[in-house]
């Protein structure tokens, strides 16, 4: 997120928010199989709403049914990975942070008029002051990471651009113009390099009609009837061929070791078969296979994963062609002495950033260190979300959406930002796998959403006042 000095305008548009006000609710679910990734399992997830009530410069305002909502899981094994410092203590400090967020932005009310994207960015000089003052107050041994700040301000973010368009009437991705909102992407990220561009000229105001979902696989994930210990009994699949029958699924998010060459080559090999087995018994849509292979930061260096890629392209071509793209294979911290570089691996497959994107300058890292391109997160924060797709698809540089097992409005605002920034080629949705019961509030308007059929949802329900939903 951007952290220069900022200002407002002096002379704000009429659907500059002008009074608003933030409060939180949290509700916590319990997975129907526990995910595995990057060496860690998850069983349960936290989620945090914010509900904005808000009015404009033109007197119009977002409450009762047109409240501005933001919702996020509260991921915090992938935000903050540090083991030394107890799940539930990671969950606390975040949403102390969230709490004491949207109690700076109520106190800016009256006083702080503009677009949600000023206001967040003002809101995110203060991050560093709030995180300290948690770390004080939980007597934490070590800085809470950059990941677990900007998580803790996503729900307080969508909130705030939710109820800036539900109150002008209109989608939230169509108020970005210089109308709305007067500053170029250079003044936004204080940076020159981008002056004269602007959000409206390359988010796009409407979203797609669909996109293809990218369904997970996770690393204790039953691929075959074999491989079912002791099923969930809930009428859902138990197992991933199931999984494409039922969502006729065309794209697969395969969580890999890491550590464990084996083990990933065989891991890859048995999906792609099961893709395979699966279209041959007249399941499928007959459209092409896409993977995305998701190391979680696991591989010691560039080299385990080129060896994976060398042998997937001589003992199972099929599968390696179908590979998409790679995320994040090393650790996160781009700037450490012996920080891995991936210029070999990126002539093979784009290979995209997710943990190690915070900012403009860890993009710029990541691309010099041979990245092809960036994972965006509405867990990292829908203003930072905006300015770095912009600049991605500015750049000419490899993007894609990913979601943090979202549920709910959560997942519906992930797929919106999908669906409104060019070039993203396929949705997440992690969440009707592994805790449908979050999603349940939102089935009867959304329901295509969550029980995707023909492998895609339709993004061009996300058509509403807001953030879409």
């Amino acid at each position: 997120m951007s952290s220069h000095a900022y200002s407002f305008e002096s002379n704000p548009a009429p659907t500059a928010l002008v009074k608003y006000e933030l409060s939180l609710e949290t509700e916590a679910y319990r997975y129907r199989t526990p995910m595995k990734f990057g060496g860690r399992v998850v069983e349960d997830v936290t989620v945090l709403t914010a509900r904005c009530r808000a009015s404009n410069a033109a007197g119009k305002t977002a409450d009762g049914d047109s409240i501005g909502v933001g919702s996020m899981t509260m991921g915090v094994a992938w935000a903050w990975p540090d083991a030394s410092v107890p799940d539930a203590t990671k969950l606390e400090a975040v949403l102390e942070m969230a709490s004491r967020m949207a109690a700076k932005v109520n106190e800016m009310s009256g006083q702080s008029t503009g677009h949600p994207m000023q206001l967040c960015l003002s809101l995110a000089q203060h991050h560093a002051t709030i995180a300290n003052e948690v770390e004080d107050s939980q007597e934490l041994s070590s800085p809470i990471p950059e990941l677990a700040i900007l998580l803790a301000s996503s729900p307080v973010e969508a909130a705030l651009f939710d109820a800036h368009g539900k109150a002008s009437g209109q989608s939230s991705y169509a108020l970005l113009s210089k109308e709305h909102l007067p500053q170029d992407l250079g003044q936004l990220l204080g940076d020159d390099q981008y002056t004269n561009v602007w959000l409206d000229q390359i988010i796009s105001a409407n979203p797609v009609a669909t996109l293809p979902l990218y369904h997970l696989v996770g690393a204790l994930d039953p691929l075959t009837e074999e491989e079912v210990e002791t099923p969930v009994g809930d009428g859902l699949p138990e197992t991933l061929g199931e999984w494409i029958t039922r969502n006729e699924l065309t794209h697969l998010k395969i969580k890999l070791n890491g550590d464990d060459a084996d083990w990933d080559f065989c891991r890859v090999r048995d999906i792609n078969a099961v893709a395979d087995a699966t279209v041959d018994r007249g399941s499928s849509t007959g459209k092409p296979w896409w993977f995305s292979l998701d190391f979680n930061e696991r591989c010691e260096d560039e080299a385990y994963v080129l060896t994976l890629l060398d042998r997937l392209q001589a003992e199972c071509p099929e599968a390696y062609e179908r590979i998409q793209y790679i995320e994040q294979p090393t650790h996160r911290d781009l700037t450490r002495p012996d920080a891995v570089t991936m210029h070999l691996a990126a002539k093979k497959k784009p290979v995209v950033i997710d943990e190690s994107l915070t900012g403009l300058e860890s993009l710029r890292m990541a691309v010099s260190q041979g990245y092809s391109g960036i994972a965006l997160k509405a867990c990292k924060g829908h203003a930072e979300a905006l300015l770095l797709g912009a600049v991605a698809v500015h750049e000419g540089l490899f993007l894609c959406v990913q979601d943090l097992t979202c549920v709910g409005a959560s997942l519906l605002h992930s797929a919106s930002l999908s669906a409104h920034i060019p070039g993203v080629a396929a949705v997440e949705s992690n969440g009707r796998q592994y805790c449908p019961e979050g999603n349940a509030e939102w089935m009867a308007k959304f329901g295509p959403m969550f029980e995707v059929r023909g492998g895609s949802v339709p993004t061009s329900c996300l058509d509403g006042p807001g953030l879409g939903y």
